[in-house]
């Protein structure tokens, strides 16, 4: 198939995955690597499946620069399973869980650590209508802290953290579903960071968890096994049948990304690629409207509206039409959304601004 006949994929998630990533699963379905079988055919167990599992944690701990100290582990039930897990491990009785409202994401996984135990929201995006990520010196702990989690880029609204607090001895914890390897950052900052992997990653299936070792040495024992983060780093995450195929597309995915630079070239593609949108919602005179404060601007999900609201169903129309997908925004916020993953070709953003710039000239 011919690049010409993709989509331009806007999806939020599950999202773009690179062409040459998918020729090369296509290529390697039916007998892996000389094996006479598929991946998915085979044990969980076999040294052909292990190799990969293994190879996929030394990635992640290649591309992060990530110590020793720190596990990379494979879970289900994405990241809104991490919401409960994360309490469920780590809010012991008597501490506090620490929160940044950010918006809908991070809103979610308060309302899990809710059932648990005692939260409270260090920071809160609230006063700018979520348009707006507060700034790291007006992040409050509390004396009592567990942890400190935030939700470093709200896929519904369009915001990202720009820089991330230094939280000093309490753990930092983040959710990074949708710009999780998208730039590179500090990640020995954090003590557990989580990600769905249908965005950046892979395809949905896995989650990732990256994890300081002493984060995990005293999951509660009352907890199902399942739910211990303590079974998957005592059995490298393989106490049942891991999400073989997610984790195999996700190998896959990191050495493109291995192969294209690293994390400071893929941050210098998603850079321009974002921009090149964002200039044709800045640049067009009012006919567009960015949704989010240009600091908090995320390089992972460009939202905007149009000047008139009647002209938007027009717009999603038109867009369909001409083989782009995924721009309607999220049913909570409407207007348009733009998911410009690490997948997503520059190709597509530019006949995206191309296609902007043309529906004004049509309907200013």
């Amino acid at each position: 198939m011919s690049h010409s006949k993709r989509a331009h994929n806007f999806n939020a998630g599950p999202a773009a995955l690179p062409l040459e990533v998918l020729e090369q699963a296509q290529a390697e379905f039916v007998d892996f690597r000389g094996i006479g079988m598929s991946i998915m055919e085979i044990s969980h167990r076999s040294k052909e499946y292990e190799q990969v599992h293994n190879e996929t944690q030394a990635l992640f701990k290649q591309l992060l620069n990530l110590p020793d100290s720190y596990k990379v582990l494979f879970l289900q039930g994405g990241a809104t399973l991490q919401f409960s897990m994360v309490p469920m491990n780590c809010l012991k009785p008597g501490t506090t869980g620490n929160y940044v409202a950010t918006g809908a994401w991070a809103d979610k996984a308060m309302k899990e650590a809710k059932k648990v135990g005692a939260i409270h929201t260090a920071a809160s995006g609230q006063a700018s209508n979520f348009t707006k990520i507060p700034a790291p010196n007006e992040i409050n702990l509390t004396p009592d802290a567990a942890y400190l989690h935030i939700t470093t880029n709200e896929t519904i609204a369009g915001s990202q953290f720009q820089q991330f607090p230094d939280t000093g001895s309490v753990p930092l914890i983040a959710d990074m579903s949708s710009d999780m390897l998208s730039r590179p950052f500090d990640a020995s900052q954090f003590a557990l960071i989580y990600a769905g992997a249908q965005k950046n990653l892979g395809p949905s299936g896995v989650t990732v968890v990256l994890m300081r070792e002493d984060m995990a040495v005293e999951s509660p024992s009352n907890l199902p096994i399942m739910l211990k983060y303590d079974t998957y780093f005592g059995q490298n995450s393989l106490y049942n049948t891991p999400p073989v195929y997610s984790i195999y597309m996700m190998n896959l995915v990191l050495q493109w990304i291995v192969k294209n630079g690293g994390l400071a070239a893929i941050e210098r593609k998603n850079k321009e690629k974002a921009q090149v949108i964002y200039d044709a919602i800045d640049h067009s005179g009012g006919f567009f409207e960015g949704m989010i404060d240009p600091a908090s601007r995320s390089l992972m999900n460009i939202t905007f509206k149009l000047h008139d609201e009647q002209l938007e169903g027009k717009f999603i129309k038109e867009s369909e039409a001409q083989g782009f997908v995924g721009l309607k925004g999220h049913r909570s916020v409407g207007h348009m959304r733009a998911s410009t993953y690490n997948a997503v070709p520059r190709e597509s953003c530019k006949a995206l601004a191309d296609f902007m710039a043309d529906f004004q000239r049509r309907n200013g």
